[in-house]
């Protein structure tokens, strides 16, 4: 098969593999479309530490099943399906609780950690298990159904602030998880939802997409948002960048006793304005990647409740991957999602 092999940082080849031998209960998925992730880009080079070459990396996907194991009952091939990217066993303590995102085996497709190495989706087929499968709506074309992923992640962050749908809400950064956030806040009945970048364009794409107000970073955030609630702050603020400037711009617009979900995680360690959480008991959240979204998420856009069509730049074949790769990673302005295509289908 052909696969996107990431063979040194920075260095990304179409090679010829051998394709994958499903497993007793796995399937072989014909992948149809591959989105890039950021944290693929920050595996490209290196920066992440979680993308040791050689990795085909890639998992935002979609595609047809090719080759069902012996075990499998539920699904055939044919199917139009998607999957989690995290690959949890279902069988430890935090699996058994419901939090599959949290499994003490947890493994990520398109992830070589040092730990453990698994193969992605930039690639013409993929082997997955089947617990992780989840089937596509008709009316889904595979390039959107590629978003899923990151929609489960915005509607996970939504439903662990468990705000109530006469809040208000900041969304710190409007980057494709930002702005997949914004609309799942007001999916989940949220009326006021305010956004923050540093990017215009990125901002006017917000508020076409529901955002009742949007700032530009620099524009004495804490001060504007004061002046629309009532000089109380946002009852909760997702932070969506992971960066110590943004998390701090999040918590000075919280109100007290409001809730800063930590969604970002673009560096490793931050500076934490400690007495303003403390005096101000301010409760932070952390999220990971998605725990049973995935039904929820394809309800939504299937609906037309969430879009990610005007998220996705350009839909490109797997061949001019390493290309897009190094545009995405030297910032090009009015880049936000990438979708790469393995396979041709409908």
């Amino acid at each position: 098969m052909k696969a996107l092999l990431l063979t040194t940082y920075k260095n990304l080849e179409l090679a010829d593999l051998p394709a994958p031998a499903p497993g007793p209960d796995e399937v072989l998925i014909r992948v149809a479309a591959c989105g890039i992730c950021g944290s693929d880009v920050h595996g490209y080079d290196g920066s992440s530490g979680r993308r040791i070459p050689p990795i085909v990396m890639g998992h935002e996907a979609a595609g047809i099943i090719s080759v069902v194991g012996p075990s499998i009952k539920n699904f055939a091939p044919g199917d139009r399906v998607t999957f989690d990217s995290t690959v949890y066993c279902g069988a430890c303590p935090n699996c058994i609780r419901g939090d599959i995102n949290l499994c003490d085996n947890r493994q990520v497709l398109g992830v070589s950690c040092g730990d453990y190495r698994r193969a992605g989706a930039f690639a013409e087929f993929v082997a997955v298990p089947a617990r992780i499968l989840h089937r596509l709506p008709d009316n889904l074309p595979f390039a959107e159904a590629a978003m899923l992923e990151a929609v489960a992640v915005a509607i996970h962050a939504v439903n662990l602030a468990h705000l109530k749908p006469t809040g208000t809400a900041l969304v710190v950064g409007a980057g494709t998880i930002g702005i997949l956030t914004l609309q799942a806040l007001r999916a989940a009945g949220c009326k006021k939802v305010f956004v923050t970048d540093v990017d215009q364009d990125r901002l006017t794409l917000a508020k076409q997409l529901g955002a009742t107000e949007t700032f530009l970073s620099n524009e004495n955030l804490q001060s504007k948002i004061l002046h629309l609630t009532n000089n109380q702050g946002v009852d909760l603020a997702l932070e969506c960048v992971g960066r110590t400037e943004t998390i701090a711009a999040a918590i000075d617009a919280t109100r007290k006793g409001g809730t800063v979900v930590l969604v970002g995680n673009v560096t490793p360690n931050v500076n934490l304005p400690l007495q303003k959480v403390v005096s101000r008991q301010i409760r932070l959240q952390g999220s990971c990647a998605s725990s049973g979204e995935y039904p929820g998420a394809i309800e939504l856009m299937a609906s037309g409740a969430i879009q990610v069509k005007p998220l996705i730049t350009a839909i490109a074949p797997l061949e001019e991957g390493a290309s897009w790769f190094a545009r995405l990673h030297n910032r090009e302005p009015n880049l936000l999602k990438v979708v790469l295509t393995p396979g041709s289908f409908t």
